[in-house]
């Protein structure tokens, strides 16, 4: 990826957009882990407000930004969870840390203080101290199957290039030019 080729600090950070059955919109930064032929992959807690529009809402659109590229790679489409395979996979690659955290939060959810995540947090470092951290069931990845693309780079006089990939019925994409 040309962003971390050029030493852009978290060059993977995509602002995710979900919206709620009647369209109330809501995005947040989540961190891109994986992509490929199927889609653009990242992981979260299932119970999150974004886990819980995603399951009733299954599209969402994402946004790529290296302002010191002059690049943006705008994606949407459908949604689906990884499998339990590949989120167990991508979890025990993280620090101790981020795995003992996707246990002890309850992502979301109204807490009275701080003090009521450090208490969870000591819970689980004592129920797993003995060994590897389990994948949480309500933890895992969701994976965005492209419909659209579009690919944008700053130009002089704010004249910039726009190419929008749209993914057909066959599978196949269809490119268009965009005015700037």
């Amino acid at each position: 990826m040309a962003a971390i080729a050029a030493g852009i600090h978290d060059a993977n950070a995509i602002a995710l957009a979900t919206s709620t059955l009647d369209g109330k919109p809501s995005a947040r930064v989540v961190l891109l882990k994986d992509f490929d032929e199927r889609g653009f992959v990242f992981f979260t807690n299932y119970a999150s407000d974004k886990g819980r529009q995603l399951d009733k809402n299954p599209r969402a659109a994402l946004v790529l930004y290296w302002m010191e590229m002059e690049r943006q790679i705008r994606i949407e489409g459908i949604v689906e969870k990884t499998s339990r395979d590949e989120s167990r996979k991508y979890f025990h690659t993280r620090p101790i840390g981020a795995q003992l955290g996707a246990w002890a939060s309850r992502q979301s959810e109204v807490i009275d203080a701080r003090r009521v995540v450090d208490a969870r947090l000591e819970e689980m470092k004592e129920r797993f101290a003995a060994g590897k951290i389990p994948l949480p069931p309500h933890w895992g990845g969701y994976r965005v199957k492209p419909e659209r693309m579009e690919f944008w780079q700053g130009r002089a006089n704010r004249l910039h290039d726009r190419f929008r990939y749209s993914r057909q019925a066959d599978g196949s994409w269809s490119i268009d030019r965009l005015a700037p």
